[in-house]
């Protein structure tokens, strides 16, 4: 479970739905991006980064090349960072703002949307005041760490829907059009009833960060440069990563898992840093159809972001790396998906782009990510427990979890 100082409320330190408020009350309540119909035929939507790591730094490029967005302010803690940045797309240094409190005076700045691509712990705040400000949000997944932090999102999304804004979740799968048909597909009975399910995240990891970690643990700053490693930050290696897997189970089955058994833990890996390296779920959603889930960060060998779907006439079969297709009596070909970590970010700042455009504030990602990120948080206090938990459980336990940032510039 997570160490006491990461789960206990600490006055000390930036508690989230204070630090929203907050930032409300001090006048982040600006006037809201401009609609459709305010926007001159040529003119570029004004985009600030929140979140300069490499991430970030490689999606400014993605919205850059589109042709549609400038970067017109960059919030990052580290100053390297937006300053790499700022070089590299041309941002005044008075727009370039950095410590935690950064995104909040970049949102004073009025751009007409944001990209938040910082650890998953701080997307609830940094979302709301976004929605707040008037800003269109394209947020990176895991939405979120904890139960009440998805809560806020889907409050974020609802928020950008009255006000007319844009929230889209960047999963890339859901961009494919490959796997739109699938599960188009399976959604229409090709494959009959579905009867259980797999899902499965095997990848190796770089130890250097963890190493780096290990000589200061107890270093603020390291921790958000290598925040991937620590559960607090990230919600685990289930949470930020594998969620990817999941996603697509969830979008296939459609449904919220009932309850789930879990195990997991962390034996291959010995540097800095409390994430688990592998994890074993067992899903149960309604129809009593089983899900079987397991992933592992650690090591070398093979490498899959995988789901299949199991049916009395076929099967879909799903690979993040590799291909989409179903076999079976209503058999679908598919092909190829390689390159889907790119292809399917360049889609979804597309699709973000002309949503924009069209005053389209539908925002269709904002629910099914609310799911699976809360799937991940079920399968993730299953394993911790090593016992049984049901969705019922977590929702009214909705155990929140603290980070402490004494310590940490504003």
């Amino acid at each position: 479970m997570m160490n006491d100082r990461h789960t206990r409320n600490n006055s000390a330190g930036i508690e989230r739905r204070h630090f929203v408020a907050s930032s409300v009350a001090v006048g982040l309540t600006v006037l809201p991006a401009r609609t459709v119909f305010s926007y001159q035929q040529n003119e570029k939507v004004a985009l600030g980064i929140i979140g300069a790591g490499g991430r970030g730094q490689w999606i400014a490029d993605l919205f850059v090349k589109h042709g549609g967005y400038r970067i017109s302010a960059v919030a990052d803690y580290f100053q390297d960072r937006v300053d790499a940045v700022g070089k590299a797309f041309n941002v005044p240094e008075k727009a370039r703002f950095t410590g935690l409190l950064g995104y909040r005076r970049l949102l004073e700045t009025r751009p007409d949307a944001v990209a938040i691509e910082t650890p998953s712990y701080f997307h609830p705040e940094q979302s709301l005041a976004s929605v707040e400000a008037g800003c269109h949000v394209f947020l990176a997944k895991p939405i979120a760490v904890d139960v009440p932090g998805c809560l806020d999102i889907l409050r974020a999304g609802q928020q950008a829907r009255q006000k007319r804004l844009v929230f889209l979740v960047d999963f890339q799968t859901r961009a494919n059009p490959l796997y739109q048909e699938a599960v188009r597909r399976v959604h229409a009975g090709d494959i009959g009833p579905i009867i259980c399910a797999e899902a499965r995240y095997y990848t190796g990891h770089n130890p250097a960060r963890e190493e780096i970690l290990a000589r200061d643990p107890d270093n603020k700053e390291l921790q958000l440069r290598y925040w991937a490693a620590l559960r607090v930050l990230s919600g685990d290696v289930i949470t930020e990563q594998n969620i990817h897997a999941l996603d697509v189970a969830t979008w296939f089955i459609n449904a919220d898992p009932v309850k789930a058994y879990g195990t997991g833990g962390r034996k291959g890996r010995k540097g800095g840093g409390d994430c688990w390296d592998h994890f074993a779920v067992i899903f149960y959603f309604p129809g009593d159809i089983v899900l079987s889930f397991s992933s592992k960060q650690l090591g070398t060998g093979y490498e899959t972001i995988a789901c299949r779907v199991f049916g009395p006439d076929g099967t879909a079969d799903t690979d993040y790396w590799r291909s989409v297709s179903i076999a079976g009596r209503k058999p679908f070909e598919g092909g190829s998906v390689e390159g889907l970590y790119t292809t399917g970010t360049e889609a979804n700042i597309r699709t973000f782009y002309d949503a924009i455009r069209a005053g389209d504030a539908s925002n269709p990602t904002v629910e099914p990510s609310v799911r699976s990120n809360l799937t991940t948080i079920l399968g993730r206090m299953a394993a911790y427990r090593q016992a049984e938990v049901t969705w019922k459980e977590m929702m009214e336990t909705a155990e929140k979890w603290e980070y402490d940032t004494r310590g940490l510039k504003e």
